[in-house]
């Protein structure tokens, strides 16, 4: 099975707030395991907590979609990072704006935005960019890297393990047509995560921002023959009460959706497939 584990849901900037407290603030981080395997989604604000119930000692997989700042401000805070003996492998796109995995870390840690640099880090780190099309076996998990359509370019990811899937397609605009290559990575998974972070009448003005609609996710979770539809990266300005909302809304379209917030936790092949945290 693959247990999935919500740390962040938000898109764009953290929105900490008693509007938001339902949902949760922190921007994107996903825990996903398979038996001892753990790997994690995005290096958002929800990575500090994340960390911060790791016990040692920790070896942990970071597949990173791209490297704008809500995808990455939680790794300086990563605090099993900074332990010796812990081990940390980090998987980007190639290339973004002249920069691979490893010099786009250091950026964000060097003075005057952070005050210690990636040195700082006493674990074993490792970098490794990765293209469109990459496919690499982390412990119990394949993973499956796709392009995504967002500004400066961005990576989906599907992750299987025991006949079990998953799709995280974050930061991806939907266009005119429900995209073919999201289409074939995600075809008949198991969970679809999905940007979601505009309603149809919002896209309208923020056309080639990179992100999309919970209508064009449920459009691609019918035609993928997907099981579990979750909507992701809320717009920081969305209360709870307008996610539930748009919840609603999508269910209407594809049964089987619901809203990302943090400390949901979703199992594959469990026998209600999806259950909240203790």
């Amino acid at each position: 099975m693959l247990q999935i584990k919500f740390w962040g849901v938000r898109g764009s900037c953290a929105s900490a707030g008693h509007e938001t407290a339902e949902v949760g603030g922190n921007t994107s981080c996903v825990e996903v395991r398979s038996g001892h395997t753990r790997v994690v989604l995005d290096a958002g604000t929800g990575l500090r907590a994340l960390g911060a119930q790791l016990a040692g000692p920790v070896e942990i997989h970071l597949l990173l979609s791209h490297f704008h700042w809500d995808h990455i401000q939680g790794f300086p805070f990563f605090t099993p990072a900074y332990v010796p003996g812990n081990r940390v492998e980090i998987y980007g796109p190639e290339r973004a704006a002249g920069r691979d995995v490893k010099a786009a870390l250091e950026a964000q840690m060097r003075a005057p935005h952070f005050p210690v640099g990636l040195e700082a880090m006493r674990a074993e780190l490792g970098f490794h960019p990765l293209p469109a099309g990459a496919q690499l076996r982390l412990g119990a998990i394949e993973v499956t890297a796709a392009a995504a359509n967002h500004p400066g370019g961005c990576l989906a990811y599907r992750l299987e393990s025991g006949g079990r899937s998953l799709v995280y397609a974050t930061d991806t605009e939907h266009g005119g047509e429900v995209d073919s290559g999201l289409l074939e990575l995600a075809r008949s998974c198991d969970v679809l995560i999905y940007d979601a972070q505009y309603t149809e009448e919002e896209y309208q003005s923020k056309v080639g921002w990179g992100h999309s609609t919970y209508v064009a996710g449920a459009e691609v979770a019918k035609a993928a023959g997907v099981k579990r539809l979750v909507l992701f990266h809320h717009d920081p300005m969305r209360t709870d009460e307008g996610v539930i909302a748009i919840e609603k809304a999508a269910g209407e379209l594809f049964s089987n959706t619901i809203a990302a917030r943090e400390g949901l936790v979703i199992t594959t092949g469990d026998a209600h497939g999806c259950r909240s945290a203790a």
